[in-house]
């Protein structure tokens, strides 16, 4: 009544008293919900990533292979000082393959920044010609293998149809010389990796503003000024991603090479991961195939640092 009273005694425009809204309880449960939500994944993550890396490591430091139980033991570093000091195909392996990586995404980025700048552009087909571009990214490692074996075969593929004309003799086979082999393989890997940098270039080409352009034309600056001062340093990012995706993508390459060749001639196309398969698989070493691939996991890990750290990925330099 009291209250009341005074409510009706106020005088006109004069504010009453706020209301203090109640304060609402916050528990400890909305704070923990965001990490409650990604704890599934993230323990999905730790059991098929962390675990199979931490028993690569724990088995390399171990004498482990099934045919042999009973030397099967702690080995500490021997696995290691093996591959330095005793294992000359180690080094030997190790080289081709970063040969294969250099070549290959040097190649690839080249070749798929090219077709990414032509089918950027405007012209009838343009939808056809991107989609047979992009249409061996598509294509299975299986079926790669399979469409370069039968071409490069040397009774019904590509050197028969040369010895016609007179280019070579019949019976070559480009996969079994030393001098061919190299080159043949390239060209069979080119075919399957140029799409995927053609791709994510060219997703990033449509994003570059057209009024950069427009702006540049008329300042009268050509078009090698401005592919070198607006589409390069707008691709940055994308160059420096999908070269490091790449490059540890071919470095970790198998199937094409153990198809085509299966590390031959003469040991001439085996790289450090074919030998590590075939460490595993015909000799059943495991834990001297762990250390390899220990080795190879920390030589990637540190190539990758320091390529990200030297790239300035990330850096707002557009």
């Amino acid at each position: 009544m009291a209250q009341a009273a005074a409510v009706a005694k106020r005088p006109p425009g004069v504010p009453g008293p706020s209301r203090v809204p109640r304060r609402r309880r916050t528990g400890a449960t909305p704070r923990r919900l965001p990490y409650l939500l990604i704890a599934p994944a993230a323990l999905l993550m730790l059991g098929f990533i962390a675990y199979p890396v931490l028993s690569v490591f724990y088995y390399s430091l171990q004498h482990y292979n099934p045919t042999k139980p009973w030397r099967n033991g702690f080995a500490g570093f021997e696995n290691f000082v093996k591959a330095f000091t005793e294992d000359p195909q180690f080094w030997s392996t190790l080289g081709f393959s970063l040969q294969w990586v250099a070549v290959e995404v040097t190649l690839q980025l080249l070749l798929g920044l090219g077709l990414a700048l032509i089918v950027n552009q405007t012209f009838v087909g343009r939808a056809l010609s991107r989609a047979m571009v992009f249409s061996p990214w598509a294509v299975s490692g299986v079926l790669t293998s399979t469409i370069w074996l039968l071409i490069y075969n040397s009774q019904t593929g590509i050197t028969r149809y040369l010895a016609d004309v007179g280019i070579g003799s019949y019976g070559t086979s480009w996969l079994s010389d030393t001098s061919t082999v190299f080159p043949a393989v390239v060209t069979a890997e080119l075919w399957r990796g140029v799409p995927f940098f053609a791709i994510l270039i060219l997703a990033d080409l449509q994003s570059v503003s057209k009024d950069l352009y427009e702006a540049a034309e008329v300042d009268g600056a050509s078009r090698i000024r401005q592919f070198f001062h607006i589409t390069l340093p707008h691709l940055k990012d994308a160059i420096i991603l999908s070269t490091l995706l790449r490059a540890v993508w071919e470095f970790n390459n198998v199937d094409l090479l153990y198809t085509l060749t299966g590390g031959g001639p003469a040991g001439e196309t085996t790289t450090l991961p074919l030998r590590i398969a075939s460490i595993a698989v015909d000799s059943h070493d495991f834990g001297y195939a762990s250390a390899l691939t220990s080795i190879a996991f920390v030589i990637l890990l540190f190539c990758s640092m320091v390529y990200l750290r030297l790239s300035k990925f990330g850096g707002d330099d557009k």
